[in-house]
């Protein structure tokens, strides 16, 4: 690993900021992350824990075949972290029906291999799926522990020198002379506030973006989109069920350890702190679980939870009609020249998402070393505790 005489802080102990403290640790560089709760505790780590193939976007080819590759990655850099249980997409209706032949045209231009099965087999595969089911088609798809995950992540940032501080929130900034001097931090653990210098900082601070970028009187353009999950008290199949139709609320089930989960409702919020579960979310997320899988009307619900993904976009009014790939957004164009903000994505494209980041910090301070996320393995979970 080549020594980089610079200081990067990373804001935000989800996922994607994991997953940049790691990149930017391997690339050599002295990372600091800093999270304002416990690791995983917003977005992250509420997620329903879907290794997506890339099906559920096939209206958008690149996006999908994005996701398709980063499912792979992980796979080989990391495959103790993942259930390879794959998935099953089922027609329930007509409508799902006349919507097969467009899904499996634009899988195969994709380029994710996935295979239609009779639906007799399907059942068979999967009994508790509805027997009245029209069409299957097999998927690449897999389950995770969302924790698991981020953890594997920072041990290997750990493992390459990274300093990882849960509980300590940026409160503020110090900017001077067109850029960034320090972060104002409140470590909630011993009361203190107390300033931390840096040559560069990354906002990975998902659907909070624009909230810690105005701290620092900058602008992000994320919309925070909640979705509501039900758990249920216990697992109803193998196969991650998705509904075969264009993504909409409920159409997914996935399975993992004991437990099954529905998702999920999608809208938009101004603030991602002042999220309720809407009791009709939670009826509709039963209702139409129920139609993919009949038992679920009788399964006792275990745990209600909500997430917001950090969705790029301006002008959308519901969470369906955003993008659901990512942007890097420079604060240059606002007159601050050594911070960058991510947002968008989703959980199985943090990786690649960290690699943009890492390769746009790169070019920023003058330092040419490439990403190697994709090759080497990740470090095992527990190690994060060593």
């Amino acid at each position: 690993m080549t020594a980089v005489s610079k200081h990067v802080v990373v804001i935000g102990g989800g996922v994607t900021g994991a997953a940049t403290a790691y990149d930017l640790s391997l690339r050599g560089f002295r990372v600091t992350l800093l999270e304002r709760g416990s690791i995983g505790a917003g977005t992250s780590g509420r997620t329903h824990g879907l290794l997506h193939s890339g099906c559920r976007y096939v209206a958008d080819t690149e996006v999908a075949r994005e996701c398709y590759l980063e499912n792979q990655t992980l796979r080989r850099i990391a495959p103790f972290l993942f259930e390879k249980n794959g998935g099953l997409f089922v027609a329930i209706t007509e409508d799902d029906l006349a919507y097969k032949d467009f899904f499996l045209k634009k899988c195969g231009e994709a380029g994710i291999p996935v295979e239609e099965v009779e639906p007799a087999a399907a059942l068979k595969m999967e009994p508790n799926l509805n027997p009245k089911l029209k069409a299957a088609v097999l998927v690449p798809d897999g389950t995770f522990d969302p924790l698991k995950v981020i953890l594997s992540f920072l041990a290997s940032a750990k493992r390459c020198g990274a300093v990882v501080k849960p509980y300590n929130e940026v409160v503020g900034f110090r900017v001077e002379g067109g850029e960034v001097r320090a972060v104002r931090v409140l470590d909630k653990v011993s009361l203190r506030e107390y300033e931390l210098e840096a040559d560069f900082f990354v906002n990975a601070t998902g659907a909070w973006a624009n909230k810690v970028a105005s701290l620092a009187g900058l602008h992000v353009p994320v919309k925070p989109s909640p979705g509501v999950m039900v758990a249920l008290d216990g697992r109803i199949g193998n196969r991650v069920f998705n509904r075969l139709n264009k993504p909409g609320d409920g159409d997914i089930i996935i399975h993992q350890r004991g437990t099954s989960v529905i998702g999920t409702t999608s809208w938009i919020v101004e603030d991602p702190d002042g999220v309720s579960i809407p009791k009709e979310h939670v009826e509709l997320m039963i209702k139409r679980g129920s139609e993919i899988a009949p038992v679920v009307s009788r399964m006792r619900v275990k745990a209600v939870y909500v997430s917001s993904r950090p969705l790029v976009g301006q002008a959308a009014q519901t969470g369906r009609e955003v993008s659901r790939s990512f942007a890097i957004i420079d604060h240059s164009r606002e007159g601050v020249g050594n911070m960058l903000s991510i947002i968008g994505g989703k959980f199985v494209t943090a990786r690649l998402m960290a690699e943009k980041m890492g390769d746009a910090v790169c070019e920023r301070l003058g330092v040419s070393v490439p990403s190697r996320t994709a090759e080497l393995p990740l470090a095992p979970y527990w190690l994060y505790f060593s």
